[in-house]
């Protein structure tokens, strides 16, 4: 099960640690890592402005983050020898699985917890929203939920799988990040079979 920490680029995954997990399961450290795939550099500085917390929080958490190898240092962006500029871990980021299963089971199952909250906030923020397009009131779209129930080996869902974050890369890789225009999407695929 994979975690989305930053562009997903068909590099190969690397299997969360324990310290990973454990770090990751933290709530705000999870916003934080969603801010590194917006920017490749950040400060706590920023991430403080941007999230709305006090620097020394944000500083804290900083070190955590990079402590469990989430995050290094890019000390060529600093501004001077005190100045402590940050980037995120680039690719995806696997919770565990039969190749590489968890140490600790309780943690692995907290952090699919956690991201799984996150994806039901966003289900929120979509039902929100969805009164003002279906009604006619806008015509922006900021949102979208397709659900569809199709039949395929276990090998053919993980080749779909593959094909559909190549296509989110492509995407992503074809946008020009000089266009005002442009906007995050938080995009969560869930998918299960008729056995579970």
């Amino acid at each position: 099960m994979a975690a989305d920490t930053s562009e997903s680029r068909g590099d190969d995954p690397v299997w969360m640690t324990s310290a990973m997990l454990k770090a990751y399961s933290h709530p705000l450290r999870r916003q934080m890592i969603r801010l590194f795939s917006r920017r490749d550099f950040l400060r706590a500085a920023d991430i403080a402005a941007e999230l709305g917390v006090p620097a020394n929080s944000a500083s804290f958490h900083l070190r955590a983050l990079a402590d469990a190898g989430l995050i290094e240092e890019a000390p060529e962006k600093a501004r001077d020898r005190r100045d402590r500029v940050w980037t995120g871990h680039k690719g995806p980021l696997n919770v565990g699985g039969p190749e590489s299963p968890v140490a600790d089971e309780e943690l692995g199952t907290a952090v699919i917890a956690a991201l799984v909250e996150d994806h039901q906030d966003l289900m929120r923020r979509v039902v929100a929203w969805t009164p003002e397009y279906v009604a006619g009131r806008t015509a922006e779209v900021h949102g979208a939920f397709t659900q569809r129930t199709i039949r395929l080996t276990e090998a053919e869902f993980e080749d779909a799988m593959v094909k559909i974050n190549d296509v989110l890369s492509a995407a992503d890789d074809a946008h020009d990040d000089a266009d005002p225009a442009g906007r995050y999407w938080q995009i969560d695929l869930i998918a299960a079979d008729d056995t579970i």
